[in-house]
């Protein structure tokens, strides 16, 4: 058995081969990008006009000055302003040579002669300056950034219609267990609904990944050995569920080794998931996750979802925050890490919910995230900051 640190470092340092494929700009939010972005212009490419109102020199101000032309977006000026000359001028559009502020419309009267005269004490100068923001050829992205809506705007803004990106992972489920039934039969005395394939599946989904749902494997090592061989054919990252504890009808370690998967772990001092397994056969991976629905649920999130973004080319930091408990907490035992799931009141407080064992499917309704209770650790005392992983 090794401590959970020990194989969350197994996880991250495993190789990993990364494939990259590319996109259309529409279909690349939520992706890892492959590689650094430069931008091929300068942004803004010219002087820019913040604001609807008139382009003329600092010097000139309050007027009155004449109008001697009107400059919509999109058009280049004709007129290079001379002193006493202004531009009306729209957001967005090229600012004329010559001008060195943009005074607002509503800061302006016009007088009986048609002139344009200023009539506050002093303005910003209201231009976006060629080049302020970005410079050509200047790094926009890096490397390994996951996309999100605005960084598909700054990908559009230089001209990258197909960006590169890292491929995702094809995540393939198997459940294990003769008495397991599929959601829509009703089950009979001694059987049980096959929840666990299919939240594995939803907790692919929410990543943005494909999976591949390969049934219910019989409790023989034919049958699990078969269906093992298609997953591995068809997926990246291959899930069972079941069979990996050490009962008299837990085939699956017998069977990863004839298989030829190179078993790196199959226990982990942590409650829930304790009989984890983790292996390897020809880049691609394998967990064997506990048929207990908490625990495929909890060592999803935290290893398995680890490793698939290993595969997209992202270091995953999930999102953690430091919160004080609402009252005191105690276990019995601390032989194991133990990760409870915990809601944050309204207080802001960390309430750990009610939870009777791995089997306990209910315990993370109404949960915001999980809390890990140290090896040794059976008090925490109200008030007492903890870490909470936030669930998303």
């Amino acid at each position: 058995m090794i401590t959970f640190e020990q194989a969350l470092d197994i996880i991250n340092h495993i190789p990993v081969a990364t494939q990259i494929e590319e996109v259309r700009l529409e279909d690349a939010v939520g992706r890892i990008l492959a590689n650094d972005v430069f931008s091929d212009v300068e942004m803004p490419p010219f002087n820019k006009a913040a604001v609807d109102g008139y382009a003329c020199r600092r010097a000139d101000l309050p007027g009155p000055l004449e109008v001697v032309e009107i400059i919509p977006a999109g058009v280049v000026p004709e007129v290079v302003l001379a002193q006493g000359h202004c531009s009306k001028i729209m957001t967005g559009a090229m600012v004329p040579e010559g001008a060195d502020t943009i005074i607002m419309v509503e800061y302006t009267e016009v007088d009986h002669n048609g002139s344009v005269v200023f009539n506050r004490d002093k303005t910003s100068t209201n231009i976006a300056w060629q080049a302020e923001d970005v410079k050509e050829g200047q790094m926009v992205l890096q490397k390994s950034t996951l996309l999100k809506p605005h960084h598909i705007a700054i990908l559009a803004a230089v001209g990258v219609a197909e960006p590169s990106v890292f491929k995702r992972p094809i995540i393939g489920v198997i459940s294990t267990g003769d008495e397991l039934v599929e959601p829509d039969v009703k089950p009979r005395p001694g059987q049980i609904r096959n929840s666990n394939a299919h939240q594995l599946i939803a907790q692919a989904k929410a990543m943005g990944l494909d999976s591949v749902y390969l049934g219910i494997a019989a409790d023989t090592p034919e049958s699990i050995e078969l269906m093992m061989e298609k997953g591995f054919n068809q997926c990246d990252i291959l899930l069972l569920t079941g069979g990996v504890s050490m009962g008299d009808f837990d085939h699956v370690p017998a069977v990863l080794e004839k298989i030829g998967v190179k078993v790196l772990f199959k226990s982990i001092a942590v409650q829930p998931g304790r009989p984890t397994v983790f292996g390897v056969r020809e880049n691609r991976f394998l967990f064997g996750l506990p048929g207990n629905p908490v625990s495929s649920y909890v060592q999803f999130e935290l290893l398995v979802k680890q490793l698939a973004f290993r595969l997209m080319g992202y270091s995953y930091k999930p999102m953690v925050v430091k919160l004080p408990m609402a009252a005191d907490f105690t276990r019995k035992k601390g032989e194991r890490k133990s990760f409870m799931p915990v809601r944050i009141n309204a207080e802001g407080k960390i309430e750990p919910l009610e939870y009777h064992g791995s089997a306990h499917i209910h315990a993370y309704e109404g949960s915001d995230g999980i809390m890990a209770v140290e090896i040794g650790e059976t008090k925490i005392a109200s008030g007492e900051y903890r870490n909470v992983r936030q669930l998303q």
